[in-house]
């Protein structure tokens, strides 16, 4: 255990920049990150799987196996595909990923702001070091009201 004062720590690095992962599970199995985000957005921009798959350097049966797996862990389809006709198949986002990628990227905000304030909090001596000046920024954009 540490000891000493709990006040704010100042480094002698002062090129620190707080980072994170963040994931979502259901019963310990993963359902959400900011990977399969990105997929989904991509299929959503592209209305293809295949496209989105390549965007990442994916190959189609590995980014339909993750688009399976969310599914199977969320227990409800994520997207709805048609196949062939004059213009091709296409794969759309159903409303239940909409809501879900929407929530997500809300919830994501709301972490990184909530990092950014505990990052300032605890390390202010970094505030006058351009990353963090940058962060302070951030956080001050993200907190504001629109």
């Amino acid at each position: 255990m540490l000891r000493g004062s709990p006040a704010a720590y100042a480094p002698p690095v002062r090129d620190l920049v707080p980072r994170q992962k963040l994931w979502l599970e259901r019963e310990g199995r993963l359902v959400m990150s900011d990977y399969r985000m990105r997929l989904l957005v991509l299929i959503a921009e592209s209305q293809s799987l295949a496209r989105a798959a390549s965007a990442m350097g994916l190959s189609y049966r590995r980014a339909w196996g993750k688009v399976k797996e969310m599914e199977a862990n969320l227990g409800v389809p994520l997207v709805q595909s048609e196949v062939g006709g004059a213009g091709g198949g296409h794969t759309t986002l159903t409303a239940d990923a909409t809501r879900l990628l929407e929530a997500y990227g809300r919830f994501s905000q709301r972490v990184a702001a909530a990092l950014d304030e505990a990052f300032a909090d605890e390390f202010p001596a970094l505030l006058m070091q351009p990353e963090a000046s940058r962060i302070a920024a951030e956080r001050g954009a993200r907190t504001s009201p629109p």
